[in-house]
């Protein structure tokens, strides 16, 4: 089953696809989670994982055509599952195989796949809006009708990268939606403490309007509330009508990333900044209650789309898929050592 492509209204099918897409891309942050504690020393370096956003990821990427672009932050595994990248090379890059999407040599923060419109992550926080503006461009040149999603956090919106794109964008008209998933935090900081909209108690998208271009601030809890809003906005922009700036609000449910420890020291997670840093449990669990895979399980099963045998049945089948592609990952072989000077410009 593809992602569904320019629907009135989603049927049984597509919000399936939807609630698979998101339970894959929660079960593939798991098993990412798990491997540092289930395999000391395979994953090297930090991950970042997004759960919490699988609503937001899946509901946005949904509505890609197939010569759509699109960029990342370094939050970034979900994006290319929910657009139909293998699992397997994506696990195997994590884990730095040579069977890997980059061939071992990217890594968790560096995943590209441009045959699938994928056009790359970057470790630099903010690196990925002028990248996609300039993808924008490219494909308003080109003339073939390509839109562009750009995601990106809210700490993103602090640089100066941003502000310089978005002017640019709606300057030109470009074909680009900016996704800004905020999910509570920059890194350690709660956004209301280095934003000053948000200080002022203002949404985000605020920000849209020093550009003249639409803003619009949705719950990016909600797949289907996100599927429409960005829809709107890719249907602008595929028109020649310029950018718009959608502010996806959602929570993130684990720790910003996972430390850097000596290969082969099993690496601990530790608890969430709301609890850890600001000392308000209540918080994390206020928004665990608002988790937006079981909460969009419950909502298809509560209205007929899905039993709760066909839904139990979905997720025996992520599982499986997983599990098989840590398995992939495990036995894939390391690069050889040369492959290291291979892609580079000296």
């Amino acid at each position: 089953m593809s992602a569904p492509q320019g629907v009135e209204k989603l049927e049984r099918e597509h919000l399936v696809w939807i609630y698979r897409q998101m339970s894959r891309i929660r079960e593939f942050e798991e098993r990412v989670k798990r491997t540092f504690e289930e395999h000391p020393g395979v994953i090297r370096g930090h991950t970042h994982l997004a759960d919490g956003a699988e609503a937001s990821i899946v509901g946005s990427i949904a509505n890609l055509g197939p010569d759509d672009w699109f960029f990342t932050t370094y939050r970034c595994h979900g994006y290319p599952i929910a657009r139909g990248t293998d699992p397997k090379v994506m696990m195997a890059e994590i884990y730095g195989r040579k069977d890997g999407l980059c061939k071992g040599l990217g890594g968790s923060m560096h995943l590209t796949d441009v045959s699938n419109g994928f056009l790359g992550t970057s470790g630099i926080v903010g690196a990925g809006i002028p990248h996609a503006t300039g993808a924008a461009w490219a494909a308003q040149i080109r003339g073939k009708g390509q839109v562009v999603l750009c995601f990106f956090g809210d700490g993103a919106s602090k640089q100066g990268a941003f502000f310089e794109s978005l002017n640019i964008a709606s300057l030109w008209k470009l074909p680009i939606v900016f996704v800004m998933e905020n999910n509570g935090y920059n890194v350690h900081t709660r956004t209301e403490q280095e934003d000053a909209n948000r200080a002022a108690g203002e949404d985000l998208s605020v920000k849209a309007k020093a550009f003249s271009m639409p803003g619009v601030t949705i719950d990016g809890r909600d797949p289907l509330e996100v599927y429409e809003t960005v829809r709107t906005a890719v249907v602008r922009a595929r028109a020649g009508e310029g950018p718009t700036l959608v502010e996806s609000q959602m929570y993130r449910l684990s720790a910003h990333g996972n430390i850097i420890a000596p290969p082969g020291v099993p690496l601990h997670f530790p608890e969430h900044e709301a609890i850890e840093k600001f000392g308000a449990p209540e918080e994390y669990e206020a928004a665990k209650q608002g988790d937006p895979v079981p909460a969009f399980r419950g909502r298809l099963v509560a209205d007929g789309v899905l039993t709760g045998e066909a839904a139990a049945a979905i997720a025996e089948e992520v599982r499986e898929e997983l599990q098989a592609a840590v398995d992939f990952g495990l036995q894939s072989p390391f690069p050889e050592v040369e492959t290291a000077l291979e892609y580079t410009y000296a």
